[in-house]
């Protein structure tokens, strides 16, 4: 019993990481309103070290000749996976919408495999590809609210670009991830790679707040960007990382899907919007990619 529990643990992991990864979407759609995206960001990352530094100072100071060494790869990973995921989905927000963003963001997987087998000759067999496929299918269906219609007539921005930028930047944070092998514990890594996001954004958080909108530091400031570096920051980022340790980068990568589910969830426990039969059968088919997904073979 121990050993099966063991070997489904990931999965059911890989369940649950989504939500955690989600709640950025109620980030993005409520604390926008009160920290300019940049901004909420860079302060995101700050707090995140804060919270974490107490329990992983020693550990980074111990090793900090490791640090030395990893610290280039560290500040990559900080700032892809902090950076440009952190920020451009805020940024994209202002001229594009959420069904282009859902779709051009659930692109993210395809790119981690194809970085994935280009640098590390990672290869998911065909019936992972068909549990892709089912995926990328039920989103669709969700974000297209089930007319190909609307599907079709999607006009792109720059928004769309910014979206881009930040799959790619997820698909390069989570080869790499997986890849460069780390002297620190999950933890340690998360806060040195927390650090150099935080750095990464901060020149920009500067010109945002001095040449755009400043931030006002206020009872919403505290709340959202708290809570954005807790749920969709230690806790989702913490999870993926173990996930991805034992399922690998490629399999990991599909959490993007039920991300997209559960934002939907989110979208009508906390905004009011209505479930409708085409979200029932984007999450069928969700649902039986990620049971293909784990398959070696039928």
């Amino acid at each position: 019993m121990k050993k099966l529990n063991n070997n489904y643990l990931p999965y059911i992991l890989l369940l649950i990481q989504p939500a955690f990864m989600a709640s950025n979407l109620v980030v993005g759609r409520g604390g926008v309103e009160y920290v300019p995206p940049i901004s909420l960001a860079f302060w995101r990352w700050f707090f995140v070290i804060l919270i974490l530094l107490p329990f992983t100072y020693q550990k980074i100071f111990d090793n900090f000749k490791a640090l030395k060494k990893e610290w280039k790869k560290l500040f990559f990973l900080g700032f892809m996976g902090c950076g440009v995921c952190g920020a451009f989905p805020f940024m994209a927000g202002v001229t594009t919408t959420v069904a282009n963003m859902g779709i051009i963001y659930t692109s993210s997987p395809i790119f981690i495999i194809l970085i994935s087998s280009y640098f590390y000759k990672e290869r998911l067999n065909l019936v992972q590809f068909l549990g892709l496929a089912l995926c990328f299918t039920g989103v669709v269906s969700i974000i297209a609210k089930g007319d190909l219609g609307l599907l079709i007539s999607l006009k792109f921005t720059s928004g769309d670009l910014w979206m881009l930028g930040a799959a790619i930047g997820w698909a390069l944070y989570s080869v790499f991830l997986l890849n460069w092998k780390s002297k620190f514990s999950l933890f340690s890594r998360f806060t040195i790679i927390a650090f150099f996001g935080a750095v990464s954004l901060l020149p920009f958080s500067l010109i945002e707040n001095y040449f755009f909108r400043p931030v006002i530091f206020n009872e919403g400031f505290y709340f959202w960007t708290i809570f954005a570096a807790i749920s969709p920051g230690i806790i989702a980022f913490s999870l993926y990382a173990q996930v991805q340790k034992n399922l690998g980068a490629s399999v990991t990568g599909f959490t993007l899907y039920l991300f997209t589910v559960y934002g939907a969830f989110y979208g009508i426990v906390l905004f009011g919007e209505m479930l409708k039969s085409f979200h029932y059968f984007g999450a069928i088919l969700v649902f039986a990619g990620m049971f293909f997904v784990k398959k070696k073979k039928i």
